[in-house]
């Protein structure tokens, strides 16, 4: 039989040509046509399969025609089928990372480069037995453990800069991940990583927190030490932790907002170009309690709540969960320096984790993933999706070592060796209000409908107000359980060197907006700074079960949907609005 990379172009066509064909209604058969092209190209690259992989043109095109057919069969992550889209990097290689012309670090992110024979697989889970750290909140850790942790910052930060553990080799890191510096495996490896935006945002995380964690234990010798969490969801934790703002101490941090230190309180909707960040302090606090009740609350299922599913073949931004956006994205800018370009070092994804103040704000994001499983309504994550679990990212451990770590493995802080402290959770007590009356929303809806509809796409540069028809109203108490009526804004384009934040309001009035702690106001679309050169296409949905409910909008046709641009107006552009169903 002749040499099957001679056959490639015959059966690729073939193959190519039948699926359209033949997929819908066999998905055995598009089992079978990726393995088999997947496995010729694999041999045409490389007919002794030795792990190789070339880089001529012809080859590359050749990639790409395997991506063009991979990417046309997406229904191969239901459950049937048994191809994995797990997302695997190819972590000897790290390339610069694109930034503006004003930024206050280099495009070189990368962490030092791992020798082959250095990359082992994560096994060190801790036994049942095994002494648990304890996460404590910032705000109520004593004098012992605040000298603890300054050591380790501080030891961190003497190490040799060509260690992977030096602090600003960590801080890379998180910079490599989060501005695309790592790219896919072959044939996939024009696609740039970033954690964000995604159903990777959580996990990543915890990974990363976790080994920094475990490098601070070893580095001041003792292996039971935990970081703190900033607990900006609770009334006493709503402020930046006095010691981290002492500049004798290896916490303190020159580059964030003057404006913001002690005892000023946290926003945690916070925009930036607000001229008016005076608000009282109780009133902020109430601002932040309402907040948080949508963050966790109404966002009901795993995509609401974690983000969208990026598999191989898809957009790798295909959409933020709620947390993600805020409070995680708010906060980051609420630290950052206000006289920088881009509120560095918090406020910018490619430098935020050179402030140790990071390693406070990202546990609290972390501790809340686990306190959402929690809620009301038996939650899941993604953990019954091989697709999720299967997908890897790559860390140096304490002791150097560059280790390869799967999602599975990061489920369960048990498992890793941490827990949180219980602490008082106000805003589940919390819930948003209206003071507006039914008739006064019929009112402001009522010259919507008789005029002609938005037409989409469209350019975000002022408030805009459209009606949305819902497909399916008076759901059951059943149905309710087991589907979350949610709001679907797609097709968001923007810059990725723009910072953009827009609100979303259900049935308000353009003239009387509704604040943070009212039930019409119902979210906020956040970007933070990614580095520049691209466009970002991505998604944003918000549950509004809850939402309708509160508002007697339940027997209502139509939603009236009023997005507010507060930061980048013109900059972005929507794609379409429309309401969907998505099982809890």
């Amino acid at each position: 039989m002749g040499n099957p990379s001679k056959l490639f172009p015959f059966f690729f066509a073939f193959i190519v040509f039948l699926m359209p064909l033949v997929s819908l209604s066999h998905n055995d058969f598009s089992t079978f046509a990726i393995k088999t092209v997947s496995y010729l190209v694999s041999f045409s690259e490389n007919p002794n399969h030795n792990g190789h992989i070339t880089t001529s043109s012809n080859e590359r095109d050749k990639s790409r025609l395997w991506r063009k057919a991979f990417i046309g069969l997406k229904n191969t992550h239901e459950p049937s089928s048994n191809i994995s889209r797990a997302i695997s990097l190819n972590a000897r290689e790290c390339f610069p990372v694109e930034l503006p012309s004003d930024a206050i670090t280099s495009t070189r992110c990368c962490p030092p480069r791992p020798s082959p024979s250095n990359i082992i697989d994560f096994k060190d889970f801790a036994s049942p037995n095994a002494t648990l750290r304890v996460r404590k909140p910032a705000h109520m850790v004593d004098e012992e453990y605040i000298t603890k942790l300054e050591k380790g910052i501080a030891l961190m930060k003497a190490l040799p800069d060509d260690d992977p553990r030096n602090f600003i080799q960590q801080a890379k890191v998180h910079c490599a991940y989060c501005n695309g510096a790592y790219h896919l495996r072959h044939p996939f490896q024009d696609t740039k990583l970033n954690i964000h935006r995604s159903w990777f945002f959580f996990p990543f995380h915890r990974w990363y927190l976790y080994f920094f964690e475990r490098t601070l234990g070893k580095l001041i010798g003792d292996p039971n030490f935990a970081l703190p969490f900033w607990n900006w969801d609770s009334v006493e934790g709503m402020q930046i932790p006095s010691y981290f703002n002492n500049p004798n101490s290896s916490l303190y941090h020159q580059l964030r907002n003057q404006n913001h230190l002690p005892p000023h309180v946290v926003d945690l909707n916070y925009n930036k170009l607000d001229p008016n960040d005076d608000t009282p302090s109780h009133q902020q606090v109430s601002y932040n309690l309402a907040f948080m009740y949508k963050q966790m609350v109404l966002a009901s299922t795993k995509e609401l709540f974690m983000g969208s599913p990026f598999r191989l073949g898809d957009n790798p931004t295909p959409g933020m969960g709620s947390i993600e956006a805020a409070p995680h994205n708010t906060v980051h800018t609420w630290v950052g320096a206000a006289d920088k370009p881009h509120h560095e070092d918090m406020g910018a994804f490619y430098t935020a984790a050179r402030d140790p103040i990071f390693y406070a704000h990202h546990p609290n994001s972390d501790r809340l993933w686990g306190l959402w499983k929690t809620l009301e309504g038996g939650r899941k994550d993604y953990s019954d999706d091989p697709d999720w679990l299967d997908s890897e990212f790559y860390f140096y451990d304490e002791n150097a070592n560059f280790v390869r770590v799967k999602v599975r493995d990061c489920l369960d802080t048990k498992k890793l060796g941490y827990v949180y402290e219980d602490v008082d959770l106000p805003w589940l007590r919390t819930p948003p209000t209206s003071p507006k009356s039914k008739l006064l929303r019929e009112a402001n809806k009522s010259p919507l409908l008789s005029s002609k509809p938005s037409k989409f796409p469209l350019v975000l540069d002022s408030i805009t107000s459209t009606v949305v028809k819902r497909p399916k109203k008076l759901r059951s108490k059943e149905e309710k359980e087991q589907e979350e009526e949610v709001l679907v804004i797609e097709g968001i384009e923007f810059g990725s060197d723009k910072y953009v934040k827009f609100d979303v309001h259900i049935d308000d009035d353009e003239d009387n907006l509704s604040e943070p702690d009212q039930t019409e106001f119902v979210g906020t679309f956040v970007n933070l700074f990614h580095g520049q050169g691209h466009n970002i296409n991505t998604s944003f949905k918000v549950g509004i079960s809850k939402v309708l409910e509160c508002l007697e909008a339940e027997e209502d046709d139509v939603v009236l949907v009023t997005l507010v641009p507060k930061v980048g107006k013109g900059d972005v552009i929507i794609g379409g609005i429309k309401i969907e169903f998505i099982p809890k």
